[in-house]
């Protein structure tokens, strides 16, 4: 299966997949050097994921894509009502994605973000604290989600990664933005179980039969 991890960070949502090649876009070069280090048959692009989507969707089949969240969070909402930071205009990319995925890619995606402050402008799925959307069904599964507070090498120890040898790089920034291992490693596995099923859009409500 050739997959690409859009947004893909130091790879938390990567780390269980198995059987796959990948190639991962980060724009941040230290993060991609990351990534590349726990990843090294990967290949990774150090650029704009958002345009990398449309230059080159057609040439995988599956898509992941978590693209940045600050703008949607419930987190930064409180801090405008509280008048700590200003209001901003959410990034849109997130829906643009969604519905340019959903219009034009002939394989399987996955969207991810944060619950947002406002209704959803699309219906994702719900799962431990984050949306999910996609066009495959996502089985019901109780995931026990991590905490994203504690020290470094708290924050270490529950997402899988070791930081130890890096510097000059906010770790628990990354490591409180990496997706749960084993959401990214069954929302893929839930993927391939549904490849040769009729899949029901979320948007339009056509049918699409991937083969």
């Amino acid at each position: 299966m050739k997959v690409l991890n859009l947004y893909a960070g130091i790879g938390g949502n990567r780390k269980l997949w198995e059987d796959v090649e990948v190639t991962a876009v980060e724009l941040d070069h230290e993060i991609a050097a990351i990534y590349q280090d726990f990843f090294p048959d990967d290949k990774v692009i150090v650029g704009d994921a958002h345009q990398y989507l449309l230059d080159h969707f057609k040439e995988f089949d599956f898509i992941w894509s978590s693209p940045p969240c600050p703008t949607h969070s419930r987190i930064r909402n409180t801090l405008v009502v509280q008048d700590i930071v200003e209001p901003v205009y959410p990034d849109m990319k997130l829906y643009e994605e969604i519905i340019f995925l959903e219009q034009w890619f002939s394989g399987l995606y996955c969207v991810e973000n944060v619950i947002s402050y406002y209704k959803p402008l699309i219906k994702p799925q719900e799962i431990a604290r984050h949306y999910f959307w996609s066009n495959f069904m996502i089985r019901e599964k109780t995931i026990k989600t991590r905490e994203h507070m504690g020290s470094v090498e708290e924050l270490e120890n529950r997402k899988g990664f070791d930081l130890s040898k890096y510097t000059g790089i906010d770790k628990r920034k990354i490591l409180r933005n990496c997706v749960e291992p084993e959401i990214g490693g069954m929302i893929l596995d839930c993927a391939r179980g549904n490849t040769q099923q009729t899949l029901v859009t979320s948007i339009n409500s056509k049918t699409k039969r991937i083969t």
